[in-house]
């Protein structure tokens, strides 16, 4: 029988003292978190929360990678993440990086490259099933970025808004924020992106399914309870009672989401058709 592992952060803030006194403050992450823990759990897998100060880059490559040791052709990797997303420029000249920047997961202790999430993915043996969700901001492509927001376009979105108002009810790393963390960690970074396009002319591309709170270039908006694409997913979802494929799946949480945020499907390498046609969370 198949073995599922699944790994859930939901981070409500992240140490200021990394982000130069920013500690990103949001309501519903852990939230988010602990339902897509119980779904998960429901379903057969075994569950692993990391709760805000616990969703350090440390502890959660080194979860990602005791599972990518236990799991094998068959086996399913459910990947969770709730929290602020930002983006650094791509130095590394990646032709993937139409517009020269990197989509992060904003963990507790710094930004985590998408590439590196890509890379993570990649450690686990051919055939295991991987599906990965994401709420947090302009996360469409975020296992694997193709274009984002610039923090030019991005200001200009922001012209017929409250970007006070924004940054309290997105999940976005605010710009100004992106830019002072960047310029100081600079040297970091580039060190990392220099890294990862070594790898990537070394190693095999991850095979993984990601559904994303919303595309490359909108926000996710957080929430009460949960961020509006968590809570939209666990209505649809409906106590497991929910028997469509994960495209189905993503299409009913769309017809339920505002447009001003569109949950993308986006496919990673070549996950296989049974994966996409099979029910979500079946191990």
């Amino acid at each position: 029988m198949a073995t599922g592992r699944s790994l859930h952060l939901g981070l409500n803030r992240v140490d200021a003292a990394k982000y130069g006194g920013w500690d990103g403050e949001l309501v519903a992450c852990e939230n988010d978190a602990h339902a897509m823990a119980r779904l998960a759990g429901d379903a057969g897998f075994d569950a692993t929360l990391l709760l805000t100060a616990e969703g350090t880059v440390r502890r959660m490559t080194a979860e990602l990678r005791k599972a990518a040791k236990a799991l094998k052709s068959g086996d399913i990797l459910l990947f969770t993440y709730s929290g602020h997303g930002g983006q650094i420029p791509d130095t590394a000249g990646s032709d993937e990086e139409p517009d020269a920047f990197d989509e992060t997961l904003v963990l507790y202790d710094r930004e985590f490259l998408d590439d590196e999430l890509h890379r993570e993915f990649a450690r686990f043996a051919e055939g295991v099933r991987i599906l990965a969700l994401l709420d947090c901001c302009h996360s469409g492509t975020g296992i694997e970025v193709r274009e984002v927001l610039s923090p030019e376009a991005m200001e200009e979105q922001f012209q017929t808004r409250d970007p006070g108002r924004i940054e309290h009810t997105a999940r976005l790393m605010p710009v100004v924020r992106q830019h002072e963390i960047y310029q100081r960690d600079k040297e970091f970074y580039q060190e990392i992106q220099r890294d990862l396009a070594a790898d990537k002319r070394r190693t095999r591309e991850a095979d993984a399914l990601l559904i994303s709170a919303c595309q490359d270039n909108q926000l996710a908006s957080d929430g009460e309870i949960n961020g509006k694409f968590t809570g939209t997913l666990l209505d649809v979802w409906n106590g497991g009672t929910f028997r469509g494929d994960h495209r189905a799946f993503h299409r009913d949480i769309v017809r339920n989401m505002p447009p001003t945020q569109s949950p993308n499907l986006h496919v990673s390498g070549r996950p296989g058709e049974a994966f996409l046609a099979q029910r979500p969370f079946t191990v």
